[in-house]
């Protein structure tokens, strides 16, 4: 059975706060640091809450300020966060399934609101076997390349390789080289397996689910919401690819510098990494200003439901396309691939991006009141904050402490709202047995 089943996003929000409570303690103490001493109970707590919410936002720089046991902290919370995010997130997807389904079912024998264990279990260890499957295959083709063209010893170039496996596959964007991945920006033995690994993980579970059946041949039609993730994740993906490499194709300061070769490898990584990955391999800082806005746009959105991607994520963007494509033809339904979308689900999506408008809104206007930075630095460090991205135009260290607090509250009710605000707002739909008279207001 899930533990009370009729509040699931108590379980999240618990479960999420402790380990970032535990990750704080244990990165606070002597050993956690590089020089011995007490690290400061804000700095741990960032770096807790942004490796738990799978950001990368950091405040100190990973491999020069960590211990060797301070980064297996860190490691170990981005495991964890990455893992519970994607199993916690199925398992609320099914928990609301089963309610919505139940309400229209008549036989007694599936009165049970709950969970079974085997579905539970199906969940956790699916999620468990893929995550090591890519982590594993993408730490050995890093570990190799390490290893054998940049001269690591087999010991380094493996620990290397696991930590930027797991980090990528997780979205997390922690880097141990002090300027994430810039040094292989034109490797593409280094940035592909990072790109495939979390733009995998940035799917979400149950469309990894979906596509091992199907290669399976176990499973031949596609469900709504792989097919929606799938398309929407394709193709925000390529416009932010064409967008991003556009726009900095003549940038002295980024791919200006580069070959051709080395531009679109460049380009097509800073086109998928706001999806929400967080790795760099060009200095953020140095975009133009028309670049940083689309990539606060592809991070607000980020990548898909149940995966370890923020944002507000692909399907509740989709659906509001749909939903305003419906408005405009003047159809009182809205149709996607042969389906009917429920209202409530409209419902759901719009309240979803609203307050996530509200959230990044709040904590921009706070920011810009606290600090010195203009408006495309301050908004840029929130979208990345909420999305859980991690990408930085260089401005988080400088930030007072109680900034930092605004991003860690960002970070994690960036990571933790939209799931449990979902699954909440589903899980207290009701019928009403009466309705009032209806009068229309002047809309626009």
């Amino acid at each position: 059975m899930l533990p009370d089943s009729r509040h699931p996003a108590r379980v999240v929000v618990a479960g999420f706060a402790v380990t970032i409570l535990i990750g704080t303690v244990l990165l606070m103490l002597p050993v956690a640091s590089a020089n011995g001493q007490l690290t400061s109970w804000v700095t741990a707590l960032f770096t807790a809450t942004s490796a738990v919410c799978v950001t990368g936002l950091i405040v100190v720089d990973t491999p020069a300020y960590w211990s060797t046991f301070g980064e297996l902290v860190v490691l170990g919370l981005i495991q964890v966060g990455g893992l519970g995010i994607m199993t916690l997130a199925s398992l609320l997807g099914m928990v609301v399934t089963r309610r919505m389904r139940l309400r229209t079912q008549r036989s007694a024998q599936t009165e049970t609101k709950s969970l079974v264990l085997g579905e539970v279990r199906r969940v956790v260890v699916g999620v468990i076997v893929l995550s090591l499957i890519m982590e594993i295959v993408t730490a050995a083709i890093l570990s190799l390349r390490l290893v054998n063209a940049y001269g690591y010893s087999w010991a380094h170039g493996t620990y290397l390789g696991v930590f930027h496996a797991v980090s990528a596959f997780n979205n997390a964007g922690f880097a141990l080289y002090p300027d994430s991945l810039v040094r292989y920006a034109t490797d593409g033995w280094i940035c592909l397996p990072i790109a495939v690994a979390f733009v995998l993980g940035g799917l979400g579970f149950p469309v990894l689910f979906e596509l091992t059946r199907h290669l399976r041949r176990v499973q031949r039609r596609w469900s709504l919401h792989a097919r929606i993730t799938l398309a929407g994740y394709g193709l925000i993906a390529l416009v932010g690819v064409v967008a991003i490499t556009g726009l900095e194709w003549n940038n002295p300061a980024t791919l200006g510098a580069m070959d051709t070769d080395g531009r679109l490898l460049t380009g097509l990584f800073h086109g998928l990494t706001p999806r929400t990955a967080g790795f760099n391999t060009l200095d953020v800082g140095e975009m133009q200003p028309a670049t940083l806005l689309v990539t606060d746009v592809l991070m607000f959105i980020g990548g898909g439901s149940a995966g370890t991607a923020g944002g507000i994520k692909v399907t509740t963007f989709a659906l509001l396309a749909f939903v305003i494509l419906a408005e405009a033809r003047g159809e009182p339904q809205v149709h996607i691939a042969g389906r009917r979308l429920p209202t409530e689900v409209v419902r759901q999506a719009l309240t979803v991006v609203l307050v996530a408008v509200g959230m990044v809104f709040t904590a921009t206007l706070v920011l810009l009141v606290l600090t010195r930075f203009g408006l495309d630095a301050v908004l840029f460090e929130s979208v990345s904050a909420f999305g859980t991205v991690g990408l930085s135009t260089g401005i988080t260290g400088e930030l007072p402490a109680v900034g930092h607090l605004v991003l860690v509250a960002l970070m994690f009710t960036g990571r933790i709202g939209p799931i449990t605000m979902a699954s909440a707002l589903a899980l207290r739909e009701r019928g009403r047995r009466y309705d009032l008279p209806e009068e229309r207001p002047i809309v626009g």
